[in-house]
């Protein structure tokens, strides 16, 4: 289960000759919680992020979400509230230093990412993103019952979460 302080981020990733968005949601000790990749940076995104966020079966209710100064989350935050996605009691914190816990963990992302080159298609990059997500949160020990050497497990896992023969 994650911590009920999470923090909330975006970076882009490219795609084709555009620069897509990858919203990230960790807890504060770094959990992975939930994660989107978006066309838009914009008010919209960020609410599809929330309600996907929320929607995550590992989770808490969040008691604090910390955002950079992005002019977005403030009115998908209310939005949100308002369509009772995130709790009332849930407090938006604008703290720019409070979230070097994901933009360090954007750095493992990145490294792929730029090992991969570039994507040509957002279907292929939103797959290829989840796979390097899948691989994180096995790195972190958040897979119940799935040792860090434990290779069948993490196959075992890997095919349960897309579908495909490990």
């Amino acid at each position: 289960m994650s911590g009920t302080s999470y923090r909330v981020d975006e970076t882009y990733i490219k795609v084709g000759k555009q620069c897509k968005y990858l919203y990230r949601a960790v807890d504060k000790e770094g959990q992975t919680i939930e994660f989107m990749l978006s066309a838009k940076r914009d008010v919209s995104a960020a609410k599809r992020f929330f309600k996907k966020m929320m929607r995550a079966e590992h989770r808490r209710l969040p008691f604090s979400i910390s955002v950079d100064k992005n002019a977005a989350y403030p009115e998908a935050f209310n939005a949100s509230q308002a369509e009772l996605i995130l709790p009332q009691d849930c407090n938006l914190r604008r703290v720019k230093y409070l979230n070097n816990v994901i933009e360090q963990d954007h750095r493992f992302i990145k490294k792929k990412v730029r090992a991969s080159q570039c994507f040509k298609r957002f279907h292929t990059a939103e797959r290829t993103l989840e796979g390097i997500e899948a691989m994180n949160i096995m790195r972190k020990g958040q897979v119940k019952r799935l040792g860090g050497s434990d290779a069948q497990g993490r196959a075992k896992f890997v095919a349960s979460l897309f579908g495909v023969a490990a």
